[in-house]
This record gives C-alpha cells, structure tokens and sequence, in this order.
C-alpha cells in the first residue's frame, strides 16, 4: 500500500487536484510497478502563514513579492 503526501499551500483547483493524484498514482504504477487500486495519494493543504522557507513564512515573502515564491 504505497502512500504519497503531497503539501501545498492554499490554491488549487479541484480539478488540478484530481489531475495531481491521477498523475502521481501513474508515476508510481510506472517506475515502481505498484498496484493503482492500492496506491493512496493525500493532499495537504497548509496555510502560507504555517510555511516557512528561509527563515520567512510564505505569506510574508509573497507579500514583498520575493523572487522563486509562487502566488499561491
């Protein structure tokens, strides 16, 4: 039973993520050869004032439009 946790702040479509887990499940049926009926993918989302990147929360670095931070 492979799990896959995936974390992203806020912002995704429902769309992109079923798109994610389809896609993420196929990776692991691909390379690993693992069953899709039993492969688990979770998505957690997690806010950007809770995600810290170099000393910074996300909230703070999109807020001063810091360079490689992405929108949301």
């Amino acid at each position: 039973m492979p799990l896959i946790n995936v974390k992203l702040t806020p912002g995704a479509t429902p769309e992109q993520k079923a798109t994610l887990v389809q896609e993420m499940t196929e990776v692991l049926v691909r390379v690993l050869g693992k069953n899709p009926a039993s492969t688990h993918v979770i998505i957690e989302e997690v806010s950007a004032e809770n995600w810290g990147v170099g000393g910074e929360t996300v909230a703070s670095l999109r807020a001063r439009g810091a360079a490689g931070v992405s929108k949301g």
